[in-house]
């Protein structure tokens, strides 16, 4: 196979693995916000509940979340996952970071004096224009660099769909090296996980930069 031709292929595959990329990005922040504030609820069984699950995620592998996500529903309920490959890695990529997120968000908002939620109250806040006025913009400036960490992570994290054989660009890799005999394909893969990381990292600098203000 040509180099250009081998480029090519594996250029369709990275966009594939920026799918994953951003889809989990618009599901976990979201949805770990979510889970943060469930985790810090008054109803006991509920805290319970988010405890288990993030204790759960957090303890086993992306690997077997995958294969659960995409086998379970045949081997439970007996569906047709034929198509389910693509869904069943972004539930499974989702419901994994929002975990992590979940817990970064949660160890910000416990940051925050509770002396700032009092004065609020003084004010005439409501709990919700506090938390969106004045806990919230200082949490994003705290978790900033945990979330950059994370979201690095989440680069690499994406070459784990190869378990469910999607042809993103690690998975590419891998075949046409076995078929070509070559290792190049991994050193190309290298490369577009270091730029794409590299991107992410100068995106999120901005935006931590950005935030200066609130110093």
């Amino acid at each position: 196979m040509e180099f250009s031709v081998m480029l090519t292929t594996m250029a369709g595959g990275m966009l594939k693995t920026g799918a994953i990329f951003v889809l989990t990005l618009l599901g976990s922040l979201p949805l770990g916000m979510i889970v943060a504030l469930l985790r810090k609820s008054r109803f006991m069984p509920v805290r319970a509940l988010i405890s288990i699950y993030i204790s759960v995620i957090r303890g086993t592998p992306l690997m077997l979340q995958l294969l659960v996500w995409y086998f379970g529903p045949f081997y439970l309920f007996g569906f047709n996952i034929g198509g389910w490959r693509f869904p069943a890695i972004i539930v499974a990529f989702v419901v994994n970071y929002a975990a992590y997120f979940a817990e970064i968000y949660r160890g910000g908002i416990e940051s925050i004096p509770q002396g700032q939620y009092e004065a609020a109250q003084v004010l005439g806040y409501t709990k919700t224009q506090t938390f969106m006025r004045i806990i919230l913009p200082q949490v994003i400036k705290i978790i900033m660099p945990s979330v950059t960490n994370e979201v690095i992570t989440l680069v690499k994290d994406t070459s784990m769909a190869f378990t469910l054989a999607y042809a993103e660009v690690f998975s590419l890799a891998k075949q046409i090296s076995a078929s070509q005999t070559s290792f190049t394909p991994f050193i190309i893969a290298g490369v577009f996980y270091f730029v794409a990381n590299y991107v992410v990292e100068i995106v999120m600098t901005r935006i931590e930069k950005s935030m200066d203000y609130y110093k």
